[in-house]
């Protein structure tokens, strides 16, 4: 079993054969054949690199064709898979071990192949300076992202503190417009709570190496407000929140489950299966959950929303969420490099993949939006990504778009509003019939 500190959750079919009686000297033959046409496409590959290298009207460097080859590999499987030089590789453990990094704060995807963003961090440079979920990155700095690999845009996104750098953006149809962002630390804290009356309130960003550790404090914190007894309940927000490790989703499930599982891990062979499971013992103490969601909810925020729904812990409120359903895990490379490389799907409890297309909340609940941001607050998640890996279970994709906007003051955060008048009993639960699965609050 892989260290599952390694996977991400974040975003293969195998071919059955027919079976006859004369087959047995077939799979010998079969291999060999499939091996030979392996060596003559890395044969052809070698003869294009020293083609290149000879005759090119320049001298190329060795390394970035390499590095190209790599790239074009990987971007032709899935939008998630690509590679990471040394120095992106020590960035990125430095940025899960510490929670901390100098840049814009921007989750990134390849859509299509245009830089795109899937969300922001809160409080982050990007964020302040209007950066929104789903707009196009065209040029960065006066240099275009055409050709552009998520780890070399990343790359010109980092940099010295207090420097800026200029994004050209295209938002929806509108024309491509400049935004000047300012480097800074960003801080990825990712569980914040607040005492709303007598309801919990705990935001989950992301999915660090201390989420499980912070998402303790902070019910500690909580407790010690107001008095175990006297919250009426807890809402975990998960909206925006694009995922991250899987062993911390699986820890943050584990909180709030006595048993039962949680996620199952299905690689390309039908035998590797791993399976995780809740330990005894409920951090709040059995006190009812409302969790929300939306269009930017993704990966292992998906997976902790599709455990504690299957397991009719938690009545799940929002919008659909994005529909990321592959893990991916990081390989490192003997060049000090490493792949991230997609190597399986994840299944909720009840069996579901929901790859491409979604989480259904129990209670689906709209967010009113600014007239000025009507229709730039929908997304079509990981189905509206060229080469996504298709679900499994389903021939065809719906690509519905759902809200990812959340009001940044809160006072008409109609989601939020909801779940609060629920848990305090406001609002009869006639009036918002729970999926059958999810048992409704508590």
């Amino acid at each position: 079993m892989p260290n599952i500190s390694g996977l991400l959750f974040g975003v293969a079919l195998g071919a059955i054969a027919t079976v006859s009686l004369t087959q047995t000297s077939w799979p010998v033959v079969s291999a060999h054949a499939a091996a030979s046409d392996t060596y003559k496409q890395l044969n052809l590959l070698g003869e294009v690199f020293e083609r290149i290298n000879t005759n090119y009207v320049e001298r190329p460097d060795d390394r970035k064709l390499v590095e190209a080859a790599i790239n074009g590999m990987l971007t032709s499987l899935d939008p998630h898979s690509s590679y990471m030089d040394a120095k992106g590789f020590q960035e990125f453990t430095e940025t899960q071990t510490k929670g901390e990094f100098g840049g814009l704060g921007v989750v990134l995807t390849m859509d299509d192949h245009v830089l795109k963003i899937v969300s922001l961090v809160d409080d982050s440079p990007a964020s302040k300076a209007g950066v929104q979920a789903g707009d196009v990155i065209t040029a960065l700095d006066g240099t275009s992202t055409e050709g552009m690999t998520i780890t070399q845009a990343a790359d010109k996104m980092r940099g010295a503190i207090n420097s800026a750098i200029t994004l050209k953006i295209q938002r929806d149809k509108k024309s491509p417009f400049d935004i000047k962002v300012v480097r800074d630390i960003v801080k990825l804290k990712s569980v914040a709570s607040k005492l709303m009356g007598d309801v919990g309130y705990i935001s989950i960003t992301g999915f660090t190496g201390q989420t499980y550790d912070g998402l303790k404090k902070e019910l500690d914190s909580l407790n010690s407000q107001i008095g175990k007894d006297k919250l009426k309940g807890y809402v975990i927000d998960l909206r925006n929140n694009p995922g991250g490790l899987v062993d911390q989703s699986v820890k943050v499930c584990d909180a709030f489950l006595h048993r039962g599982e949680i996620v199952s891990v299905r690689g390309r062979d039908a035998d590797d299966i791993q399976r995780y499971s809740a330990h005894n013992g409920d951090l709040t103490g059995g006190k009812p959950l409302i969790v929300l969601i939306n269009g930017g909810s993704a990966s292992a925020a998906e997976i902790v929303a599709g455990a504690l729904q299957d397991q009719k812990r938690a009545t799940i409120l929002g919008t659909r969420s994005f529909g990321k359903g592959s893990v991916q895990t990081i390989i490192p490379l003997d060049a000090e490099g490493a792949l991230r490389l997609t190597t399986a799907r994840y299944y909720t409890p009840s069996g579901r993949s929901i790859q491409a297309k979604g989480i259904e909340p129990d209670i689906v609940v709209q967010e009113n939006v600014p007239a000025d941001m009507q229709g730039a607050d929908q997304t079509k998640g990981e189905a509206g990504l060229s080469n996504h890996l298709a679900n499994p279970g389903q021939d065809k994709t719906e690509e519905g778009g759902s809200s990812d906007y959340v009001p940044l003051d809160g006072k008409d955060d109609t989601q939020l509003n909801t779940a609060l008048d629920l848990l305090r009993g406001a609002q009869k639960s006639a009036a918002f019939p729970p999926n059958p699965r999810a048992g409704g609050p508590g």
